[in-house]
This record gives structure tokens, C-alpha cells and sequence, in this order.
């Protein structure tokens, strides 16, 4: 990829946030990450480009915040290329990136889903440009899929 190349990584933190960032090891580009706040995702992603957006869990209210949120980080970034690892912190911004700015769409399915999709994974999966899955078990849920392994 071009260095230059504007590419949002958004995830909820944890485990979503750790396995969005070894996948993105030796990529090259102009990463900006977003992920909800708290200690653990601050020291994360110290000294790295960041936002911290809300995460919406199952509230509508928040959800709205989450969506507006999203809107703006758009405009201010305006990625090329929008990566995911879920869950559903990145929903908002995955489909107004995608309809809106014309994004490309990536999403990795976690390695935690074995048998059985994420709800993010199911959600986003018709909308995106790539689709990745680490378990060839998943194949049956997403068809078009790329499978990479465990990453």
C-alpha cells in the first residue's frame, strides 16, 4: 500500500484492538486508529495517530452519539480505506465511509469466532470490498470471504 494512503482502523478495544493491530503490522500507510477510551486503549495507542469514539453497546442514544461521532471523523480524516476487527463500534462509520466517501471497506473476522460469525461480521459482510476469516469454518457463512489463517 501507498505510504500516503489514508486508512482508519477502528475497533472496539481489548482483544478487538490488539488483533487490529497485528493485523496491521508492516502495512504501510497513514494510519489513524479509533477505539473507545479507557486506560488500557490510552497506553495502547500512545504515540500513535488516534480518536476515541463512544461505544454504542446496545443503546440507541449512544448509538446516535457513536454515528455523529463517526460522521465527523470522517470529514476530518477522510479515509481511503476503513479496516475492522468489530464489533459494532464500527458499524456507523464503516457505512457512511462507505457510502459517503466512497471508502473501501476491510473487515477481519475475529480468530475468537470459530463456528459461528460475529454480529459485526454478519452485519458489515455485504458491504465490504475485502472480507477476511481466519477459520476455513466460516467459509459456509461467508462465501466470498478471503481465508488468511490466524493473523
Amino acid at each position: 500500500m501507498k505510504k500516503d494512503l489514508k486508512i482508519c482502523c477502528i475497533s472496539s478495544h481489548g482483544g478487538h484492538l490488539h488483533e487490529m493491530m497485528g493485523a496491521m503490522e508492516g502495512i504501510k500507510g497513514n494510519i489513524v486508529w479509533l477505539t473507545h477510551k479507557t486506560k488500557a486503549s490510552q497506553v495502547t495507542l500512545e504515540g500513535k495517530p488516534h480518536h476515541f469514539i463512544l461505544d454504542p453497546n446496545v443503546s440507541k442514544i449512544k448509538f446516535g452519539i457513536n454515528t455523529f461521532q463517526a460522521l465527523w471523523y470522517l470529514i476530518l480524516e477522510r479515509p481511503k480505506v476503513i479496516v475492522s476487527t468489530g464489533s459494532g463500534i464500527a458499524l456507523p462509520m464503516m457505512l457512511l465511509g462507505k457510502y459517503l466517501f466512497r471508502s473501501k471497506l476491510v473487515f477481519v473476522e475475529s480468530a475468537a469466532m470459530v463456528v459461528q460469525p460475529s454480529k459485526t461480521g454478519r452485519a458489515i459482510y455485504k458491504y465490504c470490498d475485502l472480507f477476511l476469516i481466519q477459520w476455513e469454518s466460516l467459509r459456509k457463512f461467508y462465501p466470498n470471504a478471503k481465508f488468511v489463517g490466524i493473523l
